[in-house]
């Protein structure tokens, strides 16, 4: 055993450690394991992880979302626990005890008394919001019972540990992995220790679809409420876009014949060539998350649905008194549809629409539904990866809807069979 410092992690001492059989073997472990801590204690480097890091994102070739995220964990997850460390000091051990300790605690709280706080910003843990009659509240309202009158409680609770899920993780290790390259490039460092550190396995996708019933439920209540809120419900479910995809979509995409623009039993396209983001107060553009435009089929009844909301869209900018364009957006918040709606309005509102009707889907849901059901349709697979703009022929497809392929199977069993009849029953 030779003593290595003090783990960064667990705040324990730690030990390098190796063990034999063969005494004359002994002075040469012994030897080894004080070259690696020596080497560890004289790295190239004094950088600091949470700097290489940095440096590794400002250089980094991606996404400005990709980039944010990366960020996030770097703020939130790597920068409390390892930013500070040598980058020479980050060990195989040190990185598989990090990850074993987020897979226990998101945020490794040690068995120490925590509290999980609402928000990050500054904010009494504990408030009420007092239930008043209507009206204009007074500025000496009269003392009242908060317990009779329904008074709410808004208090952040004692923490509970809650393990961080494995994508996250392998997410984490993917981020320390690319900043730690750049340090071996640079000279910086010898070797990169997250080449070795064994990181949680992947999991299996597990879609959540709702049923055919249930989706019907989803479209029925959402044009209760207005008529282009149905439409986003039903054109999510009906061609699988993802969120910032729908929301970029304008009037444009759509192949409306102007000679006859009534869609009558006709079938169209939709044109899905980037996606709209709005992330830390920035709103862009950006392109699809397979970088290609793509093209999906509409039925007629969608084609109407469409056409409707163009109509209604013309009637707003004559009230207006201005002339209706064609790079006006599909779904927009303002009168004159000039800007797309806030995705997370749109995240938060369907998810008001599932309170209201008792179910516990999200969003992303509609797009797992959109899949499912053309793979249980018998639709290849290819076909499927293409309405939803996976890239890999199909098979991150494959790999997402594994579990619903089964289905589509057993259809081209019956089908085959169904065509040659039923074999011949034996007669001794």
């Amino acid at each position: 055993m030779v003593y290595e410092g003090v783990d960064p992690v667990t705040g324990k001492d730690s030990y390098a450690v190796e063990s034999t059989t063969d005494e004359r073997a002994v002075q040469e472990i012994q030897t080894r394991l004080q070259a690696q801590v020596d080497r560890q204690r004289s790295a190239k480097t004094k950088a600091e992880l949470g700097y290489v890091i940095e440096t590794w994102l400002d250089q980094h070739d991606g996404e400005d979302t990709t980039l944010d995220g990366y960020r996030g964990y770097l703020r939130r997850t790597i920068q409390p626990h390892l930013g500070t460390v040598p980058a020479g000091k980050v060990t195989a051990k040190v990185l598989e005890t990090f990850y074993a300790q987020l897979r226990k605690c998101s945020v490794i709280c040690k068995g120490q008394p925590l509290v999980d706080h609402r928000t990050t910003q500054p904010h009494e843990c504990k408030t009420v919001k007092h239930r008043r009659k209507p009206g204009r509240p007074a500025r000496n309202a009269p003392p009242h019972d908060c317990a009779q009158s329904g008074c709410t409680v808004i208090e952040c609770p004692p923490h509970a540990c809650k393990p961080m899920a494995r994508s996250s993780v392998r997410q984490i290790h993917a981020i320390i992995s690319g900043a730690l390259d750049l340090a071996v490039r640079w000279e910086w460092i010898d070797t990169n220790p997250a080449d070795v550190a064994k990181k949680p396995r992947q999991e299996k996708p597990k879609p959540n679809p709702p049923s055919a019933q249930e989706a019907a439920r989803m479209v029925e209540a959402a044009f209760e409420e207005d008529y282009a809120w149905g439409m986003l419900v039903w054109l999510k479910l009906t061609t699988g876009p993802r969120r910032g995809e729908i929301l970029a979509r304008r009037f444009e995409e759509i192949d409306f014949d102007e000679l006859n623009p009534e869609p009558d039993d006709r079938e169209g396209m939709l044109r899905l060539g980037d996606s709209y983001v709005v992330r830390s107060g920035r709103k862009f553009f950006k392109d699809t998350k397979d970088h290609q435009q793509r093209q999906n089929s509409i039925d007629a009844f969608t084609l109407a649905g469409l056409w409707q909301l163009w109509l209604m869209y013309v009637e707003r900018m004559e009230k207006l008194g201005r002339e209706p364009v064609r790079s006006a957006f599909i779904f927009s918040y303002a009168a004159d549809n000039s800007r797309p709606c806030n995705p997370d309005g749109i995240t938060h509102r369907f998810g008001r629409l599932m309170v209201r009707l008792g179910m516990a889907y999200h969003l992303h849901s509609l797009r797992h539904y959109s899949a499912t059901e053309l793979i249980a349709a018998g639709v290849d697979i290819r076909t499927v990866a293409g309405r939803l703009g996976h890239g890999g022929g199909g098979t991150t497809t494959l790999r997402i809807y594994t579990a619903f392929v089964p289905e589509a199977d057993k259809r081209a069993a019956k089908l085959l069979a169904g065509r040659l009849g039923r074999p011949p029953q034996r007669t001794d």
